[in-house]
């Protein structure tokens, strides 16, 4: 009857002898016993299968002579002697830096032990050798140690990408720190030396030769501009006309540049390698950077050549975006301007006008002066300012200006108030919603050389008059609110006299006003100051005002009119 299984009864007891002989045969080390005479009488299979022998055939063997190197060999294992004469006096003894002879006469890293044989085996002083294979225990170690050492130099790499890379970001914030393109690049030579380079130079590309506009040095040698130097050195030379022309980094060993030419930079910097690296973006070479090491650095390597490249490019970064901006606030100075107005010939009248563009934008603004006729001798004088600095603004100012211009000629003798008023109106009914300031002024000349003042202001800070004692005073009448805020009411219109020798100024408000001060500040330093200058021509006048009390975060316009001095007694 066949067994349910899971059911069969189990497996009987093994004699002791038996027992013995099986654990013998599957530990997971080689055994081995000899004799007095240090002969193999048994083995187990895995001394047979790490010692290359076949089953049966390790007994019988010389372990001496066999198994065992010379006992002369520091790295063998022991003679077999001396372990069997260690083993006779009942000692037990092993090593872990054994070294055991295969059957084909390689060697086997071993760690072992040494028993004496007992007495009742009938073989005399023999013994008992219990071996382990170390080989693939050391090979794992050195795997060990191995993935340690890569663990550390990648560590100290990563350490050093860090800083390279902090490095680096110091090189991009040179570069994007500021818009003056000399500035930013003295600062980043300063910033290669030591680092990179015993010496660091930068010449710029420009129409006929190379430009010589930042270099640094370890050596404290006077680097000279281009046009100082004769001639140059000729290797040199070459390499930045090949570099300037398209061509890619030029590596120069010259060893003799002091002895050619101690007058050329080379020369002077005692270079012995040189790399003059592209300063390039896209198809355009803006320049060339020439790094220099001395006799007592290194040469430069790949690695050099590639973060030299990599500090190039940046550069290159930096300089297109001066280049950019420039070119954008030339053109929004130019269209600016070309939005402003040429200031009419006025008899006995002095007139003059200035406009500062903000230096932090690139772009128009809505700030504007005006001056045209009105018949019968009259002239109006116009300052406004629209909110912001953008092309709507200049768009809406260029509105204003003209709507202006076309209510004040159509009906030339209404008085300020009232043509501001009209403004107010077809502003609020072209849905103008810009935040918008203007003073309009009438200029009537007067007996007596004087000429007479009429004016209104919306929202717009007031006039300054300065007297032929040189008192600067504002004018506070006629005030009212900014543009298109209450058309339906009322501008008031004040007069003043001009005496001979008065000057009139009308600004806007980034003249006195900005972000470190504020407007009542402001408008003390503006008459004060033009009090202590009562005697300047009105163009140099109009032209310092701005220079010297104008914010650079705002647009700055002026106009001003002076009387003349009466001619005669």
């Amino acid at each position: 009857m066949d067994s349910i299984p899971g059911t069969e009864a189990p497996a009987a007891p093994l004699a002791a002898e038996a027992l013995v002989s099986a654990a013998f045969a599957a530990a997971g080390a080689g055994v081995y016993a000899v004799d007095a005479g240090g002969v193999v009488i048994a083995c187990n299979p895995w001394a047979e299968r790490l010692l290359g022998y076949d089953p049966g055939t390790l007994v019988g063997v010389d372990a001496q002579q066999v198994l065992n190197p010379h006992t002369g060999d520091s790295s063998g294992f022991p003679g077999q002697q001396p372990v069997l004469r260690e083993v006779a006096l009942g000692k037990r003894i092993s090593g872990d830096r054994a070294v055991l002879l295969r059957r084909d006469g390689s060697a086997l890293a071993a760690w072992w032990s040494a028993a004496p044989l007992p007495p009742e085996a009938g073989h005399g002083a023999g013994a008992v050798v219990v071996f382990h294979d170390m080989s693939a225990q050391r090979a794992r170690d050195g795997r060990r140690a191995d993935r340690y050492a890569h663990s550390e130099t990648m560590r100290e790499q990563a350490e050093y990408d860090l800083a390279e890379i902090s490095w680096l970001s110091e090189v991009t914030l040179a570069m994007v720190s500021t818009l003056d393109a000399g500035q930013a690049l003295e600062r980043l030579v300063r910033l290669l030396v030591p680092r990179l380079a015993d010496a660091a130079v930068i010449d710029l590309a420009e129409a006929r030769e190379p430009r010589r506009i930042a270099w640094a040095n370890d050596l404290g040698a006077a680097v000279p501009p281009r046009t100082a130097e004769p001639g140059g050195h000729p290797a040199h030379e070459a390499a930045l006309r090949k570099v300037l022309s398209g061509g890619g980094v030029q590596h120069l060993s010259t060893p003799s540049a002091s002895a050619d030419a101690p007058q050329t930079l080379l020369g002077l910097v005692d270079a012995v390698d040189v790399l003059v690296v592209p300063v390039r973006l896209r198809a355009t070479t803006f320049g060339a950077l020439t790094l220099t090491r001395g006799a007592a650095g290194p040469p430069f390597n790949e690695a050099d050549r590639v973060l030299a490249e990599e500090v190039a490019r940046r550069t290159a970064l930096g300089l297109e975006n001066t280049r950019l901006h420039t070119a954008q606030a030339d053109i929004a100075a130019t269209l600016q301007r070309a939005l402003l107005t040429e200031l009419p010939t006025v008899p006995g009248l002095d007139l003059a006008a200035h406009y500062r563009p903000a230096a932090s934008v690139a772009e128009v603004g809505g700030d504007w002066y005006d001056a045209f006729p009105l018949g019968d001798d009259d002239i109006a004088l116009v300052i406004g300012d629209v909110v912001g600095h953008d092309i709507h603004a200049a768009s809406r100012m260029s509105e204003l200006r003209n709507m202006l211009r076309a209510l004040a000629v159509d009906r030339p003798d209404e008085t300020p108030g009232r043509i501001l008023q009209r403004l107010d109106i077809a502003q609020s009914r072209l849905a103008f919603t810009d935040l918008a300031t203007v003073i309009f002024a009438r200029l009537h000349p007067a007996p007596g050389g004087s000429w007479e003042l009429s004016w209104s202001i919306a929202g717009h800070p007031p006039p300054l008059l300065l007297s032929t004692g040189g008192a600067a005073t504002y004018l506070t009448g006629a005030h009212g609110v900014i543009l298109g805020a209450r058309p339906d009411r009322p501008r008031p219109t004040a007069r003043e006299e001009l005496p001979a020798g008065s000057t009139l100024v009308l600004y806007t408000d980034g003249l006195i006003e900005s972000r470190t001060q504020d407007i009542d500040t402001g408008m003390t330093r503006l008459r004060q100051y033009t009090a202590g200058h009562p005697d300047l021509p009105l163009s140099r006048l109009c032209a310092q005002l701005a220079r010297d009390l104008g914010s650079t975060r705002d647009d700055v316009a002026l106009i001003a009119a002076r009387i003349p001095p009466h001619s005669g007694g």
